[in-house]
């Protein structure tokens, strides 16, 4: 699949681009008459990358495909350089998991869960203790990890999870919903957390979220699933980018009388609010007349910048693009 465009077939390969983390060709997985997944081609790349669809879209199915929780019925794949879907338990320890659901074991403490999940992993037992603190420490847990985690708040079993994840390194960590349940804050703080860990950690990153502001704060890169397909893929930064150049200018008052003055000049003006315009084309002529103009209907431009689309804007689009089946 080409970077930025949706419909099928293999992208031609850069020799300084580094391999996928995940690759997925033709993969397909049925529930009896649903079919949850449809002949589906992906690449998950070194970095952030968001997991979108609306709900029912497959991407809970794929996430379980990953981790090997579940039988693909089609396709090929491999995750970090193995087949999709071995018995490995070596895979198994370079991966991390933070699913949607709460997943509290009684009796045990912050600190004992984490460190659990580390002997799981294959850690030894003082390793694991060791281990456990410096996740916690990272995830924001003080001396709320010596309390029995089943009376944690949704919040702080949220930093719990994600420290049960990473207890072990993993070299690919997957998110489902990570930022559920925090406030703007800890949501701002969780998200850097995810960034720290690929840029300084190295981690490769999976974010199955329908937050979409998350995405367009931390992901390099996107994968929009709906019924069963990938219908884009690609970096944030080219699928934003308009099909055609645009200017975005914020005036210090009502922008209608500058549109109307732009148009009147030949040029292709729009209002996007009562203070906000977007030009088509960039570059100096463009903004000398935008600042031409403003003079002149006695206003002053307040910002100016390249035009550019929005996650949900793409998100929508894509997913409002018909079925491949329904378009032959």
């Amino acid at each position: 699949m080409q970077v930025g465009e949706t419909g099928r077939g293999d992208a031609r390969v850069d020799p300084q681009t580094p391999p996928p983390v995940v690759r997925l060709r033709g993969v397909a997985k049925r529930y009896g008459r649903v079919e949850a997944l449809r002949h589906v081609d992906l690449d998950v790349r070194p970095g952030v990358t968001g997991l979108l669809g609306p709900n029912g879209a497959g991407k809970s199915t794929l996430i379980k495909l990953l981790l090997g929780l579940l039988r693909r019925d089609a396709g090929s794949g491999e995750v970090l350089g193995r087949p999709l879907g071995a018995a490995d338990r070596e895979l198994r320890g370079l991966i991390g998991y933070v699913p949607e659901e709460d997943c509290v074991l009684p009796l045990l403490s912050g600190v004992q869960a984490v460190a659990f999940a580390g002997e799981l992993c294959g850690l030894g037992r003082l390793e694991s203790l060791r281990r456990a603190h410096e996740v916690l420490d990272f995830c924001g847990i003080e001396d709320e990890r010596y309390r029995p985690a089943e009376s944690y708040s949704r919040g702080m079993r949220q930093k719990l999870k994600l420290a049960q994840a990473i207890v072990h390194d993993p070299r690919l960590l997957v998110l489902d919903e990570p930022t559920s349940g925090l406030d703007p804050v800890e949501r701002t703080v969780t998200l850097r957390r995810l960034r720290a860990l690929a840029d300084g950690a190295g981690m490769h990153v999976l974010l199955s979220t329908h937050v979409l502001p998350d995405v367009q704060q931390v992901c390099d890169r996107i994968a929009v699933l709906a019924a069963g397909e990938v219908r884009l893929e690609g970096s944030v930064e080219e699928l934003c980018r308009p099909a055609r150049p645009e200017t975005v200018a914020a005036t210090d008052g009502d922008a209608a009388p500058l549109v109307a003055a732009l148009v009147a000049a030949g040029l292709d003006a729009s209002l996007r609010s009562a203070d906000r315009l977007v030009v088509a084309g960039a570059g100096a002529d463009v903004s000398a007349a935008l600042f031409e103009h403003a003079t002149r209907c006695g206003l002053r431009i307040r910002a100016l910048r390249p035009g550019r689309s929005s996650i949900e804007e793409v998100f929508l689009r894509a997913v409002a693009e018909p079925h491949a089946e329904d378009a032959s």
